[in-house]
């Protein structure tokens, strides 16, 4: 969430962020946020006044009580018993504005950096590379769901019987293509300098408040009711939050993970061409990077996230583009945001695969993730991550840019996972 001296020393720089991102009703949020804060500060000061007083009196009720003062001792004492129920009064108030004053912040996105652009949707964001070769593919070429059938690769209506819409089944070469590709994805991040973590699939509602899920994509996120656990909708959501009221050291940054995990999101509201085959799935498994940073590295690790995704679509073989997200497209949480698309030839339309994003502190004020510089002074780390990759598209495209008369070609980087050069 934003910081209060964020908003109180840029105020107006904050709104124009904010109404960059198409946020309803900034100015009035943030005039309610210096509003509440107001009442927060006065109260302390109040606070503090009456604290400073009640010492002052104690002293001298002491004093009084030696001299033989007696009624001066007893009208000392009725004040400090008077300042004492103002004290709690003050107490309760702060504590008040302190609640009201996380959860209006926790409404309130965060602020885009300049470079982002201006725009109210997926058709305003700019493209800032293209890459890959251009693919021919054979007479009457068949989209994914149906080489998936051909080569019986993968089953939705088994994962209809099973589950329902959105959870398909992985049968033979379409289960070993997910597994080289999981493979593939974390051997080249080991090779980057990530560390794996497994973590749990599961989270509770305070991981979902720390990295942003929640309040905002609550109704995206499955809830387990009884326990008041959420499914994962990204690996972002647990290996952040290991970092969750930590104070790490300087050199310790920037810190580097990744984590293959089945991610799970309820995509209410997807229809269409957009839920076709593998395009919107409920279930599906990704390899997602983490990283912690200081402020000042944050942008060349965000740039070094790029290159490695970027990378690893190289290898694969495949079409793609990389683009800059408008105010209007980009996440809730992001200040700055990159999505890679490949082209499906067979469906005549770019995928998304991958998210690149930097969050600069405003997950880590949520998680109280911070380091100590070396003055020893403790301040907010930037958080970092992205997808590299998520399997349901990339697996898409594979299919449909790699048929041939002969059948689907592996390509190169992945043939030694898969133990072949061709499925048949």
């Amino acid at each position: 969430m934003l910081t209060i001296k964020q908003i109180t020393d840029n105020e107006e720089a904050v709104i124009r962020g904010l109404e960059k991102k198409h946020f309803a009703g900034a100015r009035e949020a943030i005039g309610r946020v210096l509003s509440i804060n107001d009442i927060r500060k006065t109260s302390q000061a109040e606070l503090d006044s009456c604290l400073a007083e009640v010492k002052t009196l104690s002293r001298q009720i002491g004093a009084l009580m030696k001299e033989g003062k007696t009624a001066d001792a007893e009208a000392a004492k009725a004040r400090v018993a008077e300042i004492k129920t103002k004290t709690k009064e003050l107490e309760a108030r702060m504590e008040t504005a302190a609640t009201d004053l996380q959860q209006l912040l926790y409404t309130i996105p965060n602020v885009p950096y300049d470079i982002v652009p201006e725009g109210a949707g997926a058709e305003d964001n700019v493209v800032v590379k293209t890459g890959g070769h251009d693919t021919v593919l054979p007479e009457n070429a068949l989209p994914h769901w149906e080489l998936a059938k051909k080569y019986n690769l993968i089953d939705f209506d088994l994962g209809v019987k099973i589950t329902g819409a959105g959870f398909p089944v992985y049968i033979g070469w379409g289960a070993r293509l997910q597994r080289a590709l999981i493979n593939f994805f974390l051997d080249e991040a080991r090779a980057a300098g990530y560390t794996e973590i497994m973590p749990p699939t599961v989270v509770n509602q305070a991981s979902g408040f720390g990295t942003g899920q929640l309040p905002d994509k609550e109704g995206q996120m499955y809830h387990c009711e009884l326990d008041d656990l959420y499914l994962i909708p990204t690996a972002e959501v647990p290996v952040t939050n290991i970092f969750r009221d930590v104070i790490l050291d300087a050199d310790q940054l920037p810190v580097k993970c990744c984590a293959y995990t089945e991610c799970f999101r309820r995509e209410a509201g997807s229809y269409g061409k957009d839920v076709r085959g593998l395009n919107r799935l409920h279930e599906f498994s990704k390899v997602e990077l983490v990283r912690i940073d200081t402020p000042e590295h944050s942008a060349q690790s965000h740039q070094e996230m790029l290159d490695h995704v970027e990378n690893l679509l190289v290898k694969l073989e495949l079409p793609y583009r990389i683009l800059r997200l408008c105010g209007g497209d980009i996440s809730f949480t992001a200040a700055l945001c990159y999505d890679f698309e490949v082209y499906s030839e067979a469906q005549k339309r770019w995928l998304e695969v991958s998210s690149v994003s930097n969050f600069d502190t405003y997950q880590a004020n949520r998680l109280h993730c911070r380091y100590r510089t070396a003055d020893k002074k403790t301040t907010l780390c930037h958080t970092l991550n992205g997808s590299a990759l998520a399997l349901p598209r990339i697996v898409a495209a594979l299919l449909e840019d790699f048929q041939t008369p002969e059948g689907i070609r592996i390509p190169k980087a992945l043939q030694p996972y898969m133990g072949t050069d061709m499925i048949r």
